[in-house]
């Protein structure tokens, strides 16, 4: 679904920009006929299920895009900095990706929604670090049973241990909660981070 915000701003981008804009959005669309779009802090863009998938912005002399999961989805392109998203300052559309390259970033977005992987934090955003959840009696004693996974989960930094701790938290039945223990057991004793399918692809 389309936005009429969305036909006026790039409308009304520098000549350059529309472009940019118009094929961007048309390759987002073609990837992922159900996403829907929005204007979020003064910028389009696309959201699927209720969460954002990516978004675009024109400026004065260049334009920028960039997926929500950032990294997880593109793998580092080495274009990301502040305000720029994760293909850097867009003057031409052809410096952007390919269609089949953004389709399958698109698709790896789509993934990480729906099981519903959280964005990286970043280091030291905001003025508070957020508290260290309380450990799980029962994620303790599996970690305790299992020195390998022990190891590696009390050598990852606070913000690995908690993507592991919500995981399983978030488990609504008593027995996904299990399974998720145990996978998350697995996982550990392998030296991986939760989201590890995602990392490298």
């Amino acid at each position: 679904m389309t936005d009429r915000n969305i036909d006026t701003y790039i409308a009304e981008a520098q000549p350059f920009a529309v472009p940019i804009l118009q094929t961007l959005r048309a390759r987002v669309h073609a990837a992922l006929p159900d996403v829907d779009e929005d204007m979020k802090w003064g910028m389009p863009t696309f959201v699927y299920k209720g969460k954002i998938v990516c978004n675009m912005a024109a400026f004065k002399r260049h334009a920028t895009f960039g997926f929500w999961h950032g990294e997880m989805v593109t793998g580092g392109t080495g274009a990301r900095m502040a305000a720029m998203g994760d293909l850097g300052r867009i003057t031409s559309v052809d410096q952007l990706p390919d269609e089949k390259t953004i389709a399958a970033w698109i698709a790896k977005a789509k993934r990480l929604i729906e099981d519903g992987v959280k964005p990286p934090h970043v280091e030291g955003r905001g003025k508070h670090p957020k508290p260290e959840l309380d450990m799980i009696p029962a994620f303790q004693a599996a970690l305790d049973g299992n020195m390998a996974a022990k190891t590696t989960y009390e050598g990852f930094p606070p913000s690995s241990r908690r993507e592991y701790l919500e995981w399983i938290i978030d488990a609504k039945r008593t027995e996904t909660r299990h399974k998720r223990i145990a996978q998350a057991i697995e996982w550990l004793a392998a030296g991986k981070r939760r989201n590890w399918k995602y990392e490298n692809c």
